[in-house]
């Protein structure tokens, strides 16, 4: 089309973004400072073929009408207005904007000079970034084919953390086309695994598309995980090549093999990074009404560690978010979130508010209160961690649990209670909330060690980031039994194959939420890197060819058992109170000898071995961890006419199961973990 075959009218304020109809486009964007808003088109070459300056304005929102626009054009917006940093303004028209509630791209988006709004003397740069930046795709996409909810109760979910691209790129079955997409995620070779290990739940990381950090390219790094939004409700064009259509169609025929599908998201900060960043999409359209400036307004308040915060005391950047979520949930049909930093989402002048603007939209929105949300609850901000925090409804990333089950196996003196808390459920933490579940319970994730490399590393090695080995954290509770890396001695690789299977089994035995991060099934190793978000490489893609096939085995068995047994994954805190016929009651504790642990048992920092038998819905189990040394254990007695039967033994991993009944005792080797459950 030609400049000529378009025409602008006032349009309607109503609905903010580009909405199509058979006439043409009505577009309004939100902006409290601009003095003029032009929509510009470009054509199939990537020209600028029309600009057109929207008539329309009502209070802080400028609207128009376009006549003759149809789906398939692209489309940027050129913002007027002041350019003075000093008081947080910073428009410049020279550079090309992506529409915030654009919902797809046409390529994805990468960082160029151009885009920086100043030049070397701090005054507005007047270099045109239109040919470098992404455009918008004028779209309609068609609703998800009902309202999404959940499948899953929270007692019956197993979260798999994993990258789209990541879990797929390696996956020698799927056509080389579709590795690393939402179509190659719905292929029958990478649900049959899925559906193999037995997860339920599957949290995909970011999937928004995100621009790379300005340090990456000259590096030759990309930004990998996507924890870098700029364009909320598009979908990344390579992890999506079809839009919206590629995500709807795949979700669904996840849901259709039995899954949720639960996306991570970014609403707490945006690509376009510090005082320093590029000018791309809410910078220039008004600086001040979407990002929390700092008293300086040329700076940015930084409580993410990423440059920049959303202002969510604003209600355009909570319309922004809702209208997000609702994208996700309309057009992707997905099931829940998982929001990223998301103290950041509740903070107001007072700091963390639980009744925070956002959060109480969110639930009570009727498109969004029905789905599954999980808090990582801290940012890095002033008063930042706030596990056990977020309203009832949510559910809360655990770092606690990961700590205190990592510490316990490295050795750390004095972890039995941290250990019993997080096999309890975390209550202290969770426990006016009545459920256990609203825990969500990890030994890894996406961000820091794999579990291989959690028991081969005691130190990060992130030097392939080009940050001289200064990213990522110290803390990481780990240890390398013996040599540190790689190593041909079979005496290590057993001792770490068998941590593994410890860390493993710990998790999926206690009350609350397991979450599996990808990889940690199959023994998938980063060579110690705790911090691959730049590593969009081999180091982070899966490599199924080189799978623990005992591995996976194993932690099959373990998802299994847990979904069996009431007893693992009942949705209650324990009370000690007798249950049953009035004989057996719904926990017990013992110590090494068989005996109920005392009050001054507890306290005891040398004390390496806790047993814990569960009983719910006349299904008992008992779990027998034992970090120290050897320990002969008399097994408490069965109810009448069953015996134990030992289902899980992480020191052998053979899978030949043994019974044992009144009187018998059975040996806990040193760093290993026993489940048994009872049996006729």
């Amino acid at each position: 089309m030609l400049a000529e075959d378009f025409s602008i009218s006032p349009g309607s304020p109503d609905q903010l973004g580009l909405v199509l109809s058979p006439q043409g486009g009505n577009f309004a964007l939100y902006s409290e400072t601009a003095t003029a808003v032009d929509f510009c088109l470009f054509d199939a070459a990537d020209r600028e073929i029309a600009r057109l300056r929207l008539p329309g304005r009502s209070g802080p929102v400028f609207h128009g009408f376009i006549h003759g626009l149809q789906a398939g054009a692209r489309y940027g917006l050129r913002v007027h207005g002041p350019y003075d940093p000093a008081q947080g303004a910073r428009h410049n028209p020279a550079k090309l904007l992506i529409d915030p509630y654009a919902l797809g791209l046409d390529r994805f988006i990468e960082p160029h000079p151009s885009m920086l709004g100043f030049d070397a003397d701090g005054l507005p740069s007047r270099g045109d970034s239109a040919p470098f930046v992404a455009k918008a795709i004028a779209q309609s996409p068609v609703l998800a084919p009902s309202p999404p909810r959940a499948k899953k109760s929270w007692p019956q979910t197993m979260i798999y953390e994993l990258h789209v691209r990541g879990f797929t790129r390696l996956m020698p079955e799927i056509p080389d086309r579709q590795r690393g997409t939402f179509a190659g995620l719905a292929h029958p070779a990478a649900i049959a695994r899925l559906q193999n290990l037995g997860v339920t739940t599957l949290e995909l990381l970011p999937c928004a598309a995100w621009i790379d950090e300005r340090h990456l390219p000259p590096l030759g790094l990309t930004n990998y995980w996507g924890y870098n939004s700029v364009a909320f409700m598009a979908p990344d064009p390579r992890l999506a090549p079809g839009g919206w259509k590629e995500v709807r169609e795949s979700v669904a025929t996840l849901q259709a093999a039995g899954f949720d599908v639960l996306i991570d998201i970014v609403l707490n900060h945006s690509g376009e990074s510090d005082q320093f960043g590029p000018t791309l999409s809410l910078r220039g359209i008004d600086n001040a009404s979407y990002y929390r400036l700092a008293e300086n307004p040329a700076h940015y308040i930084n409580d993410a560690g990423c440059g920049n915060i959303l202002r969510f005391d604003h209600p355009a950047v909570v319309r922004l978010a809702m209208d997000t979520l609702r994208a996700w949930t309309q057009y992707g049909g997905v099931d829940g979130f998982r929001f990223d930093l998301a103290v950041t989402l509740a903070r107001g002048g007072e700091g963390f508010d639980a009744f925070a603007p956002l959060l109480a939209a969110i639930d009570q929105d009727p498109v969004l209160r029905h789905i599954k949300m999980i808090a990582e609850p801290w940012d890095v901000g002033p008063g930042g961690y706030h596990v056990g925090k977020f309203p009832p409804r949510w559910s809360d990333w655990n770092d606690i649990f990961r700590d205190d089950v990592r510490k316990f196996w490295r050795g750390d003196r004095g972890m039995i209670g941290g250990l019993a808390t997080a096999l309890a459920g975390s209550e202290p933490m969770f426990g006016k909330f009545g459920r256990p579940t609203k825990s969500i319970n990890f030994v890894t994730a996406h961000d820091g060690f794999t579990l291989a490399d959690l028991v081969a590393y005691a130190y990060k090695h992130n030097e392939a980031n080009g940050e001289h080995n200064r990213d990522g954290t110290d803390a990481n509770h780990s240890w390398n039994n013996g040599v540190e890396g790689p190593t041909d001695d079979e005496r290590i690789l057993a001792l770490r194959r068998r941590d593994q299977r410890n860390l493993l089994a710990t998790l999926f035995c206690a009350r609350g939420v397991p979450m599996l991060a990808m990889g940690s099934e199959c023994g998938h190793s980063q060579n110690g890197n705790n911090n691959a978000y730049a590593q969009d490489n081999l180091l982070t893609w899966i490599d199924w060819g080189k799978a623990d096939a005992k591995l996976i085995a194993f932690t099959r068995k373990l998802i299994a058992l847990r979904m069996g047994e009431a007893a693992l994954h009942a949705d209650a805190f324990l009370t000690g109170a007798l249950l049953n016929d009035g004989s057996i009651p719904d926990a017990r504790w013992y110590g090494a000898e068989g005996e109920a642990m005392r009050d001054d048992q507890w306290r005891q920092d040398e004390r390496r071995f806790i047993g814990l038998s569960l009983y719910a819905e006349n299904s008992r189990a008992l779990i027998l961890l034992n970090a120290g040394g050897d320990v002969t254990f008399p097994l408490p007695a069965p109810r009448a006419g069953k015996r134990w039967r030992l289902v899980i033994d992480t020191f052998d991993d053979a899978t030949d199961e043994r019974f044992f009944g009144a009187g018998d005792s059975l040996p806990v080797e040193p760093r290993s973990v026993k489940i048994l459950v009872e049996a006729v």
